[in-house]
C-alpha cells in the first residue's frame, strides 16, 4: 500500500522530493492533486510504498524538507 509522506506546493518541489528519495532507494510516486488546470500549479503528493514511510521521513527531515 502507498502512503503520503509529503505535500509539494508545486510539480518542481514534487520532482525534486521524488529524486531526493528515489537516489536514497525508496520508491517513489507523484500524485497530483487537482486545483488548476495549470499542472505546474497543482498540488503533489508524494507517496511510497508503507514499508519504507520511516525510512522517507527520516530522509525528508535529515535534508530539510
Amino acid at each position: 500500500m502507498w502512503t503520503v509522506v509529503y505535500m509539494a506546493q508545486s510539480r518542481e518541489i514534487a520532482t525534486s522530493m521524488q529524486n531526493l528519495l528515489t537516489n536514497e532507494g525508496i520508491l517513489v510516486k507523484l500524485r497530483p492533486i487537482s486545483k488548476s488546470n495549470d499542472n505546474n500549479d497543482n498540488y503533489y503528493e508524494v507517496l511510497v510504498p508503507e514499508a519504507e514511510v520511516e525510512e522517507a521521513h527520516s530522509v525528508i527531515i535529515e535534508k530539510g524538507y
